[in-house]
């Protein structure tokens, strides 16, 4: 017993899982990288966003347009003064060059300024993709690693509690313990072997959630190092990060742009009220065949440069309806940007709360680890000089399964959240992964 809670109070080495040297979290997060599904399509929307620029540019820079035709005509001419009918067939051609340079558009102009502020939008989004993989990845690779010490636990459990079941009985049959103690520890050794399943098969699923992310079942993880310490968020003061997290969090910096494009999409409508001006020039090149009533063909050259000036009188309120409709859209979007600042204050906040007082939950039950175990050792002894039941060495041994759980997990619930915290900043990346990672030992 002694030996199987000291294995679980290590939470397990790589050289005691199948012998072999585990994966960590660094190269898990790298093999997301390519292989991760949603992270792909948040790279390929970012790329399609960045097409957004060039297409606002375009409004404001010149178009040249090219057309050409070529005709066969079959022509009947009837007279009306007795002349008689003629037919004739010929061919025309047709070539035009036509060059376009806006003066005064704005709402191109706008248009181009709204571009800028969409791929802004589009940057913050991947980053906060990249972030989301990262706390993804870390939370499924914890998840695996917490699964397993449940299972280890869970055998642990059933182990001890199979011991306290034959003792039991063996008590029960020489008179020294009575029925209600062999039917207590038959109760806790099948609701162990219950919990036992439970646990392989969320393990299961646990790995399948990995296996999502990375493409491919995942093999022996690197486990959490026995020299871990927790430490405090650097700075240590709630404030600071929740500033931070105004300033720079991605998520704020999406809907900022947001709100400036619906802004500048108001702006866009009115324009709509504006007239346009427009550098024009032109090249024409026609041929006809002979035909024409017998006529010869003819070349035709036109060639012209102008202004050209369209003033909007009335379009049926068009304009001012998409006015109002921009308006509102601007609304919305300064509403969604408040709230996503406050989503992300409150992020911060829980994430600080959960980091700081996570250190101090790991301290505290790394003491009720020594005080469990302490008083599995003196309950059982107590029982071997009859001061203590059956029952009190099951309650012991459960109590010091349980504290052993909550120790895990509080442990990988403080290292999510140090993430957490960073991602609520926008700080989050890859050095913080590696950061995590030297917590681990293969």
């Amino acid at each position: 017993m002694h030996n199987i809670f000291r294995l679980i109070g290590g939470l397990a080495v790589c050289g005691m899982l199948d012998g072999a040297c585990g994966a960590d979290l660094v190269s898990i997060y790298r093999e997301a990288l390519q292989a991760d599904a949603v992270y792909a399509s948040a790279r390929a929307s970012l790329q399609a966003g960045n097409e957004k620029r060039p297409q606002g540019l375009s409004g404001i820079l010149p178009a040249i347009t090219l057309s050409a035709n070529t005709q066969h005509n079959d022509r009947d001419l009837q007279f009306r003064n007795n002349t008689p009918a003629t037919n004739s067939q010929f061919n025309s051609n047709g070539l035009t060059v036509t060059a376009t340079q806006p003066l005064f558009r704005m709402q191109n102009w706008i248009t181009y300024e709204q571009s800028k502020n969409q791929v802004s939008q589009s940057e913050a989004v991947f980053l906060q993709a990249q972030q989301d993989l990262i706390i993804r990845v870390a939370q499924s690779y914890f998840d695996v690693l917490l699964a397993e010490n449940n299972v280890t636990l869970a055998a642990a459990q059933r182990v001890a509690f199979a011991e306290q079941l034959a003792q039991a009985k063996r008590n029960f049959e020489v008179g020294t313990a009575t029925i209600t103690d062999s039917n207590d520890a038959q109760a806790r050794h099948d609701l162990a072997v219950s919990q036992e399943i439970a646990a392989q098969n969320d393990l299961q699923i646990k790995k399948g959630v990995l296996q999502q992310i990375i493409g491919r079942p995942p093999q022996t993880l690197a486990t959490l190092s026995s020299r871990f310490t927790p430490a405090l968020p650097a700075p240590n003061n709630l404030d600071s990060w929740i500033e931070q997290a105004r300033l720079s969090s991605l998520q704020v910096r999406a809907a900022r742009a947001a709100a400036d494009i619906a802004t500048q999409e108001v702006s866009k409508n009115r324009s709509g009220h504006l007239p346009s001006l427009d550098a024009v020039a032109s090249y024409s090149d026609s041929a006809t065949g002979s035909g024409v009533q017998g006529g010869p063909g003819f070349d035709s050259t036109t060639k012209f440069i102008g202004l050209q000036l369209s003033m909007p009188i009335y379009l049926g309120g068009l304009t001012n309806s998409r006015v109002r409709e921009a308006l509102a859209n601007q609304e919305k979007a300064r509403q969604d940007l408040e709230n996503t600042t406050r989503t992300v204050e409150l992020n911060s906040r829980s994430a600080f709360l959960g980091a700081t007082n996570g250190v101090a939950q790991i301290k505290a039950l790394q003491a009720a680890l020594v005080s469990s175990q302490s008083s599995l050792d003196s309950t059982k002894l107590g029982q071997e000089v009859g001061v203590r039941t059956q029952v009190d060495v099951l309650n012991a041994t459960q109590q010091l399964i349980t504290t052993r759980r909550d120790y895990a997990q509080a442990i990988y619930a403080y290292t999510i959240n140090v993430l957490k915290l960073k991602a609520a900043a926008g700080t989050l990346g890859e050095d913080d992964v590696i950061t995590v990672n030297q917590w681990l030992e293969k």
